[in-house]
């Protein structure tokens, strides 16, 4: 394989000091020749034919490198934004439910034959009775629950 990249020339001067390039120096030390453009080389176009990707902005070449890390960048954007929708969309379900339960809720309450009826001890639960219903915490019933269904089934041997 042949090298593409023309080799450094060192510029000497006839007169007086002698002149260091900075550019030379940012080479000695694995450092790219070239500064930093205001370009950030978005819209890339990969040549099969040439062998090299540049920009459609600047016209310049793009290091595969950095064609690389840009292709990297996007991804991970790409992934982080996937995951803040999937966060929303769980919220979204997580709210819903609660509204799904409500609708049923005043369903039941609608009904002019039938009046809803508790889960657990299956009495009727009255309009009237609502106002003085207590509430429980979240952690705290999920406890109970679990210790009732633990009772309930012995561990096996």
């Amino acid at each position: 394989m042949t090298d593409k990249t023309p080799p450094v020339v060192e510029q000497e001067y006839l007169s007086g000091l002698k002149i260091i390039d900075i550019g030379d120096l940012r080479v000695a030390r694995g450092m790219s020749r070239r500064p930093v453009s205001a370009c950030k080389h978005r819209p890339m176009v990969y040549d099969r034919n040439e062998r090299r990707i540049w920009c459609k902005d600047c016209e310049t070449d793009v290091e595969p490198f950095d064609a690389f890390l840009l292709i990297c960048e996007q991804i991970d954007h790409a992934v982080a934004d996937i995951k803040r929708r999937q966060q929303q969309v769980d919220e979204a379900v997580a709210h819903n439910i609660t509204r799904i339960a409500a609708r049923q809720m005043d369903q039941h309450f609608r009904s002019r034959k039938y009046v809803p009826a508790c889960p657990h001890c299956h009495q009727g639960i009255f309009p009237e009775d609502v106002p003085n219903m207590g509430t429980v915490g979240r952690e705290w019933e999920e406890a109970r629950r679990a210790r009732k269904e633990n009772a309930a089934c012995p561990p096996t041997r």
